[in-house]
């Protein structure tokens, strides 16, 4: 059986009877006593977080979920259908599933969604996207001496701060887990 040794950032367990996915967790050994697992945990069907300790050597029961790889083709509402490369089969995928990045999924992107069975209960889109900026106030010539930043409206609505020399119809470079400017794209 697995015991907490064998946690990862992302991985499937299940605790008191429910589905969680783990975001952090820290090994301690304080002083004296005897060493834990501090782990922060996302309950994949509600989304909330939960926190808790672990004593080293626990077992823990694993939950062995399958991550396939799908083409996103649009938005339909509150949901993503994506399309499976392989047998080309097509499914709706709540965007709350993707959590924030959600904002920067555009048609065509690929994306990972995992797999209970046949339920899909997580979702991941790109590290980093190219977006075309719809909407910004036109910089000032000589206000590159800083770091100052401007709000600009993506293709998706997202609206995100750039530096000021970023104008409208450029592309630019976003990381979508964070939300942040990059850089410019040639």
């Amino acid at each position: 059986m697995a015991d907490t040794g064998d946690l990862f950032k992302g991985c499937f367990i299940r605790y008191n009877n429910e589905l969680v996915q783990v975001t952090e967790y820290e090994h301690r050994t304080p002083g004296n006593l005897r060493a834990f697992y501090q782990v922060k945990m996302k309950n994949v069907r509600n989304g909330k977080t939960i926190e808790n300790r672990f004593r080293a050597g626990e077992g823990l029961d694993f939950v062995r979920v399958d991550v396939k790889e799908y083409n996103v083709l649009y938005k339909d509402g509150e949901t993503f259908v994506v399309m499976d490369n392989e047998t080309f089969d097509q499914i709706n995928i709540d965007e709350v599933l993707f959590g924030d990045s959600a904002l920067f999924i555009k048609e065509g992107v690929k994306v990972k969604i995992s797999f209970d069975g046949e339920t899909p209960i997580a979702a991941e889109g790109p590290n980093t996207v190219e977006m075309e900026v719809t909407y910004t106030e036109p910089g000032v010539k000589g206000d590159t001496a800083t770091k100052a930043m401007k709000p600009a409206t993506l293709e998706t609505g997202a609206v995100i701060n750039v530096p000021l020399f970023v104008n409208q119809g450029e592309k630019i470079k976003v990381n979508a887990v964070t939300g942040e400017y990059l850089e410019r794209v040639k």
